[in-house]
């Protein structure tokens, strides 16, 4: 049998209200701080400020963050992961190419165009905007921990599609190729705004836009195979490095391992001259001596 649920008591029923406001001061502590931080940088938005925008108290970053850097952090993570989240298992091996690229590139389309210049996606991309001028140590950590992971997952899908057992460098030339396209729909909306404001119109806009995307990153996948076809990288072999190449490849040139072919044989006969020539003299010598010793 089933036992009923417990009553929910008046203590119950404000602590949960009292984690529901704390869930809304962090998170207008950290919309404030958005906003802030990419008007003014790190270095020059102050807790203060921050917390007095946010109409909480100075400590309530040392609550919930720990301390300025930890807000900092807090502010260029989540977006990040939100986003990484939104790729979902791309590099799967069973999806087809077209299938892992739609899943990999739907999130950068997913932040449609706003025209509120204080809307907080304008002041996210403000942020990661000064961050990719001038890269604070926290920003390199986030990085690591969150882009990197993905990166990699994204090379391999990459390598696997062009036959590789593992990326290379020109894997990694075309994984950048492929999320500039789809990048500039986060990072330079504005710009596409004053250039073609028709690509950003329109409820199936996003639809459209990256059914091309991916038209076009199958596209460079498939010079990237020609490519190195053409240049004799077999598809299917890991690029060989410098240090390889060199072991494997002989120094001596063509012309001169032909002439070294030909010379051999008359080296070999001057040599075996060399060495009956010192005998040959030595029994004359000896032959010479004898006829003078009988004529004495």
């Amino acid at each position: 049998m089933i036992k009923p649920l417990p009553p929910i008591t008046a203590a119950a029923h404000e602590a949960g209200h009292a984690l529901d406001r704390g869930a809304a001061a962090r998170e207008h502590l950290m919309a404030q701080a958005t906003r802030i931080f990419a008007a003014k940088g790190f270095a020059g938005a102050s807790t203060r400020e921050i917390c007095d925008a946010a109409g909480v108290n100075v400590a309530a970053i040392h609550y919930y963050f720990g301390d300025k850097e930890g807000l900092y952090r807090a502010v260029l993570a989540r977006p990040l992961a939100e986003m990484m989240a939104g790729f979902g298992r791309f590099d799967d091996p069973a999806l087809a190419l077209e299938d892992a690229l739609g899943m990999f590139l739907a999130p950068f389309l997913d932040m449609v165009a706003c025209s509120d210049p204080d809307d907080l996606e304008a002041h996210v991309m403000r942020l990661h905007l000064r961050e990719m001028l001038e890269p604070t140590p926290a920003f390199r950590e986030i990085t690591a921990q969150i882009i990197v992971p993905v990166h990699n997952a994204l090379t391999t899908v990459l390598a696997r599609h062009c036959g590789l057992e593992q990326p290379d460098t020109d894997i990694s030339r075309l994984s950048f190729a492929i999320v500039a396209m789809a990048n500039d729909y986060c990072m330079s909306r504005e710009f596409m705004q004053m250039l073609a404001p028709d690509v950003l119109a329109g409820a199936d806009a996003p639809s459209r836009s990256l059914e091309c995307l991916v038209g076009y990153a199958c596209a460079l996948v498939e010079y990237e195979k020609a490519r190195r076809a053409k240049h004799g990288k077999a598809v299917g072999k890991p690029a060989r490095s410098a240090k390889t190449v060199s072991k494997s490849t002989p120094t001596t040139p063509p012309a001169a391992e032909h002439a070294s072919k030909h010379a051999a044989p008359h080296a070999t006969k001057r040599r075996k001259t060399a060495t009956k020539t010192p005998i040959k003299n030595g029994a004359s010598h000896a032959s010479s001596r004898t006829a003078s010793t009988r004529r004495r």
